[in-house]
């Protein structure tokens, strides 16, 4: 036995992968015992998740031609009811049978026993306390206008949709260029966008633009529009603030017909604290799914938290993957607060500055174990499926393989990078640190993926600011006409370009941008609320900028398609830089990734006539894209016609090289033509 738990540890990659991590040799140890006792748990033998992820196929309602089927998971509760508009609602005509497990079912014979679109609800008895719940498995929520209660919607339409895009497949071979996106405000009018909308509008720009994937966020139904979607009430409902389930499936066939993949930004790192909206104390207790006590409460997020130790919870969390890839056709998930749910503190306030700080007491290894299930049960569902994980921390391992003593993630996102991005705009542009720039974009862990970006929804949120609004502030109000005069404006427009094609060419393996950012969306984004008197007026997109040829906004927008269209048509994501030159008195920084040079000149005033780069070798190069260019709203100063031969450098003698013009705050992108 010792023998075979000597070659286990012994084929534990991580280790060999990162030698630092041999100090915490137990922990991880521990981390693969628990992952292979849990698994044995749940699995037994022989059997994969996607056998054990089934919860959606039982629980709910379940039309046979006999009548139908209601089950419920209720442990603690004493009684359960079927109401709804079929009994008039009637809280004791249809009482539920207990079973075995905490199971209960009740059994309406005849097809036509609930109808399509009828309302329902769950009388749950608790200790003396009834409460009108909704179905744990419902897949349709819906609002009442007239009294804005919730209620569960019966969604068995005679005509199901038929989807057409069997064949679609993600290239894994090809890099993630992804469109985040929120579906209610990505229309120009002011109100709530729908799935149709999108479908209509939004794909085909996104195909334009050159994004190949959209991450889209607030599918699972939640009560409070404004939370963004991450206060989810009904965990296997699609958002009816946006439509029917059958327009969400429209929107994603259409978006696999145009071979762009769909992740979406699932949230099961916490849930809404509402009773009777959401799954908190279903049963009549906290720990049917959460922690009790203090533990079971997120403390800036006014949420609950899931007990991942729970065999039903991750039954119940691991079926609710499977049924939004199984029942939408999703690509994959960008996991959200990955951060929050592998530390009991939940990263609040923590340096992750030692690798003590990811292997201690604070680590929940149930957490940590959870996320393995779920990577490996995507895996099992689709091997091309995507993964991605919001962390923070940076965890070792988060996106290794599990056999390699991993949590299996294919990519992470790079949340250090808009940190930096807001931190040195805090700068005077004197002060910027070139060193500094190169290390905080291009350091990665050995063999794990990210996802680099400027900024994402986070930045954009009110009481934050987005990167123009950062730099131009309310002069973009007067001067983004392309006729005006504007020192802070054209400080923007340069600096939104560059910071793009720095952060995208510095060694990520994916890129992400937030829907409009692209071309430097002015303001931020506020959702309806009290504060507001509820104005959807900075609730939405104005494409209408992006597309007006006479605006600045328009040069940004065109400035993006070229940048993404070239890094991926040229093949440029990932790999590791060759810094070639790093000053930080000139401002500049130069890179080469194989048969391309990129050059940055930061500086405010200071352009360079004959920047001597050595490259070592005698070959040939062209200016391929810059963000100087009039297209682009530059001044042109950087010539695409000129070939830069190699030569013996004037200031090196010794070395080869190539002399170009560098202007002031202008990126470039050189190409070997010989």
């Amino acid at each position: 036995m010792a023998d075979k738990q000597t070659n286990k540890e012994e084929v534990l990659k991580i280790l060999e992968i990162d030698p630092w991590l041999s100090s915490h040799k137990s922990d991880i140890d521990l981390r693969m015992k628990r992952y292979r006792e849990v698994r044995k748990a749940l699995l037994g033998e022989g059997k994969g998740f996607s056998d054990f992820a089934n919860g959606h196929h039982f629980f709910g309602f379940h039309k046979t031609p006999e009548g139908w089927y209601y089950r419920e998971w209720a442990p603690a509760a004493e009684a359960l009811y079927l109401i709804g508009d079929f009994n008039g609602w009637n809280r004791g005509s249809h009482p539920l049978v207990r079973k075995d497990g905490g199971v209960w079912e009740i059994f309406l014979p005849g097809p036509d026993a609930l109808q399509h679109g009828s309302l329902v609800k769950v009388n749950v008895h608790h200790r003396g306390v009834m409460r009108d719940r909704i179905p744990l498995y419902i897949k349709r929520v819906i609002q009442s206008k007239n009294t804005n209660d919730f209620s569960g919607m019966i969604w068995e339409p005679d005509e199901p949709f038929v989807w057409t895009d069997g064949d679609f497949r993600i290239d894994r071979s090809k890099p993630p260029f992804i469109y985040e996106t929120h579906i209610g405000m990505a229309q120009e009018r002011e109100g709530i966008g729908t799935y149709k909308e999108f479908e209509d509008n939004l794909l085909p720009r996104v195909k334009k633009l050159g994004y190949n994937t959209i991450q889209i966020m607030a599918i699972m139904e939640h009560p409070y529009y404004a939370s963004f979607g991450y206060h989810v009430s009904n965990y296997f409902a699609a958002s009816s603030w946006f439509g029917i389930p059958e327009e969400l499936k429209s929107m994603i066939n259409k978006a696999h017909e145009m071979g762009i993949t769909v992740l979406m930004d699932i949230v099961q790192s916490h849930a809404v604290k509402n009773i009777s909206e959401g799954i908190n104390e279903f049963d009549g207790t906290v720990h049917q799914f959460f922690h009790e006590g203090a533990r079971g409460t997120h403390s800036a997020w006014d949420s609950k938290l899931f007990n991942y130790g729970k065999h039903e919870v991750i039954h119940f969390l691991l079926s609710n993957i499977k049924f939004w890839m199984e029942e939408y056709h999703f690509d994959g998930f960008r996991f959200d607060g990955v951060t929050s749910m592998i530390y009991n503190d939940h990263g609040l306030g923590t340096a992750f500055d030692s690798y003590d700080k990811y292997f201690s007491l604070n680590t929940d290894l149930d957490a940590l174990t959870y996320l393995q299930f779920a990577n490996e049960l995507i895996r099992e569902m689709r091997p091309d499926a995507l993964s991605i994980a919001e962390d923070m921390s940076g965890m070792p391992g988060m996106c290794l393989p599990i056999e390699y003593g991993g949590i299996g993630f294919d990519y992470r996102l790079a949340m250090g990078m808009p940190d930096f991005w807001v931190k040195t705009l805090k700068m005077k542009d004197e002060d910027w640190d070139m060193g500094s720039m190169f290390h905080e974009l291009s350091t990665t862990r050995y063999m794990e993926k990210r996802v680099g970006y400027v900024e994402s929804h986070d930045q954009a949120l009110v009481g934050d600011k987005t990167l123009i609004f950062r730099m131009a502030d309310k002069e973009m109000y007067w001067n983004m006409n392309k006729g005006s005069q504007n020192l802070a404006v054209d400080r923007a427009i340069a600096l939104h370009k560059m910071a793009r094609l720095i952060t995208i060419s510095l060694g990520s393996e994916g890129y992400l941008n937030f829907m409009g950012n692209e071309f430097g969306h002015p303001e931020w984004i506020d959702f309806p609320r009290e504060g507001n008197n509820w104005s959807f007026k900075h609730c939405r997109r104005q494409w209408n900028l992006a597309d007006s040829d006479y605006l600045r906004y328009y040069d940004l927008n065109q400035f993006d398609i070229a940048m993404v269209h070239m890094m991926a048509g040229e093949g440029l994501m990932g790999g590791v830089p060759k810094p070639l030159d790093i000053d930080n008195r000139k401002k500049v920084i130069s890179y080469r990734k194989d048969d391309h040079i990129f050059i940055f000149n930061f500086h405010p005033t200071d352009s360079y006539t004959e920047y001597e780069l050595p490259i070592h070798e005698d070959s040939s190069w062209k200016v391929v894209l810059d963000t100087d260019e009039p297209l682009f709203g530059g001044q042109g100063r950087i010539s695409h016609d000129v070939t830069f031969d190699g030569h013996k450098l004037k200031m090196n003698p010794e070395f080869t090289g190539i002399t170009v013009y560098s202007p002031s705050r202008t990126g470039m992108l050189l190409k070997r033509v010989r």
